[in-house]
């Protein structure tokens, strides 16, 4: 694991009117106040697929502080040692669910608009309302009709208005399992190869750097940019002509140095700490046969996968962009854990993309395996944050790192009581340590039905257009769309009057999507564009 090393924020906390007040005789010292350092926020997302056995995935407990005791007997073991920085955000659904009746979404895909709506909130187009046709438009290539949340973030923070998508084990990405789209039906490729990761991530950094500054400086921002508000809001003080032009002529010095500022630890020791060599990159970018690319190991402390978190880690280091998505494939065959057969059969109990059969033997063992193993690789992503000291906390302390999963349970692929775990606070914004239901705050919520067949290793019977193995849609199903406003107002994204996300925007988010009732994606589009409810969960939020 890296050295700890403490930073300092540069210009952002010592303010540019701090640093030209001094040679303004006119201006009294409590005209300008030095503004406190504080660390850029991040969220660092992994998102999976197909689900999880929900029944050994919840804790009991759905609402109310956790400890590592309550963690212990499930998925989530691996994150005991980070319990008190944990937050489970329970009761919660996201969009579009396929049904084979049209009873909640769209009738395209069970996988391609749920993925497409996701991170969207938008329904795919173009729309199918025959949820078993196989006809090649809608089944394989509709994509959502709006922007993605990593991309409606990195469009007001990031220095060049993108997110860092990281396609984990480069592999290319398809309509049916794409989740980030830079603009509507626009899907947005992000980066597979490890080489080509870390190429951009090493123009952010020389040894030694600058003293430094948020993300933005990273990218070429020039003193006079960072400091520019401070300079302006200086200039409109009372002051004499001579500093008034005193203020003109050191602002003018500083276009001309255009010196650029950037993270203090954001270097090849760093790098170097977090294994991404080039030996490494260069060892990941080969296969051998037998091996997978995501669990084969590249060295004592590294697998395929790990690598690629750490280099989402370096990013965030770096501050290369304040939205970091660890994007794993799908359709995937963990020939390292002993598999044989494909995830996404294997999350239908049958080992093949039918709906109704037998139960392969063994199978919940299986998903088990895989599981564990997306714990883990959460667990490994946790660490590496927690390790690198920044302010007052760690890098994890200042983030959100978040684990989706496209559905809550495989079979049923039902998106009602989503799986989804958050570490870290986004600087104090979140509650931590605890799990909180928003629909209702029961601490009872069910973990659904995930081994209702197939529990005992027989070849038991499935269907899985029943969704039997899943939660009762009646239950944990507030709106996916408030938790996306929680992020983004956590990272400091602005509203518009109307509390949708605007670059010029001065007010707290509040409105996400086209919908946020997956009933209104059936038709796909045809129901007017409606927030039923709008605002974040205030229950999420530390100050609640």
């Amino acid at each position: 694991m890296a050295k700890r090393v403490n930073r300092r924020v540069f210009l952002r906390g010592l303010g540019g009117a701090c640093v030209a007040a001094p040679f303004l005789g006119s201006i009294s010292d409590s005209s300008v106040r030095a503004q406190p350092a504080t660390p850029p926020k991040r969220l660092i997302v992994m998102y999976t697929h197909y689900g999880c056995i929900t029944t050994r995935f919840f804790p009991k407990k759905s609402h109310g502080a956790l400890t590592a005791a309550d963690l212990q007997s499930t998925t989530l073991k691996h994150l005991t040692p980070y319990v008190d920085k944990l937050l489970m955000p329970r009761g919660i659904r996201a969009m579009n669910e396929w049904t084979p009746k049209l009873e909640r979404g769209q009738g395209n895909d069970r996988h391609l608009q749920v993925n497409g709506s996701y991170l969207t909130c938008h329904p795919v187009t173009p729309n199918s309302d025959d949820p078993f046709s196989f006809e090649t438009a809608t089944k394989f290539e509709a994509r959502p009709t709006g922007p993605s949340l990593d991309h409606v973030i990195a469009r007001q923070l990031s220095p060049d208005g993108e997110p860092l998508l990281l396609r984990v084990g480069n592999f290319r990405e398809g309509a049916p399992t794409a989740i980030s789209y830079s603009a509507p039906v626009t899907q947005y490729p992000g980066l597979g190869a490890p080489a080509e990761i870390l190429a951009k991530l090493t123009g952010l950094f020389t040894d030694p750097l600058p003293s430094p500054d948020t993300y933005h400086a990273i990218r070429g921002k020039s003193i006079i940019d960072l400091v520019r508000h401070d300079l302006d809001s200086l200039a409109r003080l009372d002051m004499s002509r001579a500093d008034r032009n005193k203020l003109e002529a050191w602002k003018a010095m500083l276009d001309e140095t255009v010196t650029t500022v950037a993270s203090g630890q954001c270097n090849t020791a760093l790098a170097t700490a977090l294994g991404a060599t080039q030996e490494n990159i260069n060892l990941a970018s080969t296969t051998s046969s037998g091996d997978d690319v995501l669990t084969r190991r590249i060295s004592d402390s590294l697998d395929g996968a790990d690598l690629y978190s750490n280099l989402a880690v370096l990013a965030a280091a770096c501050n290369a962009t304040p939205v970091i998505v660890l994007k794993y494939p799908a359709n995937f065959v963990f020939k390292g854990l002993g598999l044989a057969m494909e995830s996404a059969g294997l999350s239908y109990r049958l080992g093949n993309a039918g709906m109704q059969g037998t139960c392969v033997t063994g199978v919940i063992d299986m998903l088990l395996k895989i599981d564990d193993y997306y714990a883990r690789k959460f667990a490994h992503l946790v660490e590496q944050l927690n390790g690198i000291d920044e302010g007052d906390g760690t890098l994890l302390d200042n983030s959100a790192a978040v684990w989706f999963q496209d559905a809550s349970d495989g079979c049923a692929r039902n998106l009602n009581n989503l799986p989804i775990v958050q570490v870290g606070s986004a600087g104090g914004y979140f509650k931590t340590g605890c799990a909180v239901n928003v629909e209702d705050g029961s601490p009872d919520l069910t973990a659904g039905n995930s081994e209702i067949v197939c529990a005992d290793g027989a070849p038991s019977e499935v269907d899985a257009t029943t969704q039997s193995t899943g939660t009762d849609p009646s239950l944990a199903n507030a709106p996916i769309n408030k938790y996306f406003c929680n992020l983004m107002n956590a990272l400091g994204v602005r509203a518009g009057a109307d509390g949708f996300p605007a670059p010029d925007g001065s007010e707290p988010v509040t409105h996400f999507g086209m919908y946020d009732r997956t009933e209104d994606f059936i038709g796909g589009g045809i129901t007017p564009p409606t927030i039923h409810d709008p605002g974040e969960f205030d229950a999420l939020k530390a100050s609640s």
